[in-house]
This record gives C-alpha cells, structure tokens and sequence, in this order.
C-alpha cells in the first residue's frame, strides 16, 4: 500500500522501541464498546453460537454471559455492555411488572427457599459476574475483560431516548435507575466477600454550565457509593457526545440514533488498533541528532498512521472473506471503531526536557504541542470511513518494556516504570487539586481517545467532600477519573477491608496483601507483575485533609 521503503522503516521503529504495537500477534478488533441488539433478535447464530434470542430472565442470564464469553474471544482488549443493566431490566419487567422495584420484598418463587424479587435479582447478578470473573482458555485463562455503564436520567435519556425493544416497547428509566443503585449496592457488598476485578464500572455524569450534576440524585448517589468504598470510574461531560468504555478509552459518539437493526447507535463503537510512540525515546532521539523534535516527532506520527490504515485495509479485507463476523452481524458498526495513536513516557520525556511536571505553562504548552500535533495528523487521515484518535494508554506492561529498553540503550530513565498519567505517581508534593488540574481541560483536550486520573487515597473521604471533587472535577474539565484507596486482603483468614490498614481487623494477623487498580484494573498487589509492584510500592496516597 506504501511500499517497502515504508514497511521496512516500521520495522525499523518497532525493533528498536520508538513505537510499539500492542497485541502484535492478534488479528482480532482491539477492544469494543458493542451494541446487543443482534443478539436481543437473534441470539448468538450470527457469531458461530447456536443459542436463540433470548425470551425470558433465566435465558437472558445464561445466554448474555455465553454471548460476551463468545464476543471477548474476537477481540484482544475489553468488551464493553453499555446497554447490559438496561436490557436486563426489561426482562425483569417483563416477568414480574413494570413497577418490580416497587415490590422487590414481594416472594417470587413457589421453592422452599421462597425468594423474593430482590433476591432472584441477585441471585442473576451472582450468576452472571461470578462466571465472567473466571479464567477462559480463549482469553489464554484469563477472564474477560468486561465493562459496563450506569447513567444519571439525562445520559440515559439522551444516548437511549430514541431506543425500542423489539416489541415496540421502550425503556423504563425508573426500572433501570432502582436497577442500577441495586447492582452497584450489591456488587460494592460482594467485594468484600471476594477479589471481583470485572466488570469495570463507569458512571456517567451530564453536567451543567455551573459545574453541577444535572441529575442531583445521581450526582448524590456518585459520591455515596464513593464514601462507602466502591471503586468506580466517573466520566462527566456537559453534553452526551461521548461515552467512556474501557479504563482508558472515551469514544466520540457523532450519531445517537437509532438503528432497529444495530440497536443504540452510540455505543457501537471502540478500538481497531493500537499503535504506541514511545515519546521519551523520540524526543530524546531527536534533541541528542540536533533535529527539531517536534519536526522529528511528526515523521514518526505520520508513519504511524500509514500502518495503521494499512492495518484497516487488512481489517477490510478479512471482512468481505466472513472472518469478522462481530462487524457483519452489527455488535460492532466498523463505521465508528477507531484506529488509535497511543502515547507512553510523556511525563519522561517532560522531565528529560527540564520540565516541572506540576501545573505551570511551560509543561503544559509541552503537551500540548506533542497532543496537538498528533491530532492534527488524526484530522489529516481521518476520511468518512476511518476516523482515529489519541489515547494515553493504560500501559500495564509497556511501561516497564520502555523504561527497560530504554535504560539498555543509553536513554534518560527517571524510574522502572514510565507512567501513564499527567503527573509523577511517587510525587508527595502535588495537591488533590493539582492533579486534578493535571488532567484537566487544557491538559486532555488533544487527548480524544481519553485517559483517566488515577487519584491515590490513603483513606475513603465522606460523602460531602466527594461530592465537593465532582465538582471540582468538572470546574477543571477532568472528564474521566477513579479515587483508588487500597483495600486491606487478611492472608490469614480472608476477610477483606475496604481500608487501607496494617494489620486484619478480624484476625490481628499482620500477614496481608492490597487490593489496588494496576492500572484500570482491580487485583491484588501480589498478582502484579515484580516491575509493577515496585511501582505500586512508590505510589503517594493522599492524605484526606
């Protein structure tokens, strides 16, 4: 498509560590945000599967956990079920009236157990993210990455308000609002019973020109469940243009119409590919040859999307022989999926160029200038049919590759790990607030693929300083962030404390592990990778004054 000049410089850049191709080996899409809707009318025939539509809650419970564990094994990232809450509340309308929640004390069942409503509701919820949380052997064991989304009454109304089931019917926001608070309270109550990481859960806030919620008993709901120790992602924007669904990536959704045969239009969308620039190595490349690095920079962006819409073209080719059947059966419209350029060592690169890296103008007209270049080459390349965007990637282990590569060939290196934030993770002397300026709106502005501000807790604030931070938040355009306060995991006897403590509180014992967001993910700070909880140890938790 470019010629061997081309393929054998990508070669060139990818040997030696400037750019970096995550999931290499995988033909698959990347990750996806995905409509249901097919498998609402047809179930998974379309995808390989033979189970039916759906027709009741019990076959809804067992035929969504199939179809995800069906669609995570054609994609190398996440799958996001934005609709998931949404569609098993229509369900549960279906089977025992519109007004359920009402009655959830209600007894539900003839068996001996003589369960209520409410507690067939969690038995459905045990059954579906106990079983997702398991290792697959399409998944090399590990267990799906899986998302979903809560939205406040005016996200809700504005992504779904022109949504109908197949029968016409359309969704019950008062069902799905007592529905949401219901899984959310249970699955912050499980947490505490077990190490959950799936699903990632997202909020999502619209906002008013003030700042505040415009739906102020879910903005209050947010910052309850924060005080009570959840541990959740909150994506706030001023108009529902957007959608975040993964730990990182925040879709632009241009169409929120709908479609009867792909269902809600807004959210079929997510990553095709994504190709990373290693900026501390080319920055530090360039300024090392006397070149402009900025100059420099562009070659190395501009490359990056010649591969990429190669990779498309690829990705085209693959679709008209069948081998896509996720795009042809409508989970995922090929339309609105993104060929991404992810950025890794940004804060590295800042430090090599004598940059403070606290809020201040020099370090911001930096980043914007590295940002605002690779947009410009997004705009340049993108056409009706491929659209890109720029994500500061979770870099769980590319991280600790660079940093080591790096190291090896002579580079600046500050630390094992290069971060994957606006600000250092070991720096003691940023305020709250600074960090909430770090990855505010002069910051992130460039950044239309997303990245979410990791804000380090020693201890759980109350509900009214959490709900002062959403504000706050929103004041500095801080779209997308999580409070990660570690919880304490007794080795001993297994009980589990949403605290950071010492020591067990059950069993005195001092022999205990963390519970903390690698990045984007919730595990044990043991299960991290050595490189990792080096990091981790380094990492300053705020304290709550």
């Amino acid at each position: 498509m470019y010629g061997k000049e081309l393929a054998d410089e990508y070669i060139n850049k990818l040997t030696h560590h400037f750019i970096y191709k995550n999931d290499e080996t995988s033909l698959a899409n990347y990750c996806a945000s995905i409509t249901m809707y097919p498998w609402l009318i047809g179930g998974t025939v379309a995808i390989g599967g033979n189970s039916t539509a759906p027709t009741n809650l019990k076959s809804f419970a067992g035929g969504f956990v199939n179809m995800v564990f069906m669609v995570s094994s054609m994609l190398s990232g996440a799958c996001a079920t934005p609709e998931f809450l949404m569609y098993m509340n229509y369900f549960i309308g279906k089977e025992y009236g519109l007004d359920y929640y009402k009655r959830a004390d209600e007894q539900a069942d003839l068996s001996l157990k003589k369960r209520t409503i409410d507690k067939v509701i969690t038995d459905y919820f045990e059954q579906i993210v106990y079983t997702l949380n398991q290792p697959t052997g399409a998944r090399n064991y590990q267990a799906v990455f899986w998302n979903i989304a809560y939205y406040d009454k005016y996200y809700f109304e504005s992504i779904f308000g022109d949504f109908y089931f197949p029968d016409g019917s359309k969704p019950d926001w008062e069902g799905l609002s007592w529905l949401q608070k219901r899984f959310m309270k249970w699955f912050n109550k499980e947490r505490t019973k077990t190490l959950l990481t799936f699903p990632v859960e997202t909020m999502a806030l619209l906002t008013d020109e003030n700042g505040d919620c415009k739906d102020p008993e879910w903005g209050d709901f947010t910052a309850e469940m924060y005080a009570e120790g959840h541990s959740f992602f909150t994506y706030m924007s001023n108009n529902a243009d957007s959608l975040s669904s993964c730990c990182r990536l925040r879709n632009e959704i241009t169409d929120n119409g709908f479609s009867y045969t792909l269902g809600a239009g807004g959210v079929s969308t997510g990553s095709k590919s994504v190709l990373t620039i290693n900026l501390n190595r080319c920055i530090q490349y360039a300024v090392n040859h006397e070149l402009d690095y900025l100059e420099y920079l562009g070659s190395v962006i501009d490359l990056c999307h010649k591969v990429q819409m190669a990779y498309n073209e690829n990705l085209k080719e693959l679709q008209t022989r069948g081998m896509l059947p996720l795009f042809d059966a409508g989970y995922i419209n090929i339309g609105r999926q993104y060929l991404t350029i992810g950025i890794n060592g940004l804060v590295e690169a800042a430090e090599f160029m004598g940059l403070k890296i606290t809020p201040n103008d020099d370090y911001l007209h930096f980043v914007q200038g590295i940002l605002g270049l690779i947009e410009q080459y997004n705009k340049k390349y993108r056409t009706k049919d491929v659209l890109f965007n720029c994500e500061m990637i979770p870099a769980e282990n590319v991280g600790v590759k660079h940093a080591k590569w790096d190291r090896e060939d002579g580079y600046f290196v500050p630390r094992d790990c290069y971060n994957s934030y606006f600000y250092v993770v070991e720096d003691d002397s940023l305020t709250i607030l600074d960090k909430f300026k770090l990855h505010g709106a002069p910051y992130i502005e460039h950044l239309t693929g997303g990245s979410a501000l990791h804000m380090n807790l020693e201890e759980h604030l109350s509900k009214e300083q959490y709900a002062h931070l959403l504000k706050v938040a929103a004041k500095e355009g801080c779209n997308y962030f999580t409070f990660n306060i570690p919880n304490t995991v007794c080795n001993e006897c297994g009980h589990i404390d949403k605290r950071y403590l010492k020591e067990c509180p059950h069993c005195h014992s001092k022999n205990v592990d963390y519970m903390t967001r690698i990045i984007g993910y919730l595990k044990r700070v043991s299960n991290f990778s050595q490189a990792r909880q080096e990091e981790a140890s380094r990492r300053y938790y705020a304290m709550a004054d």
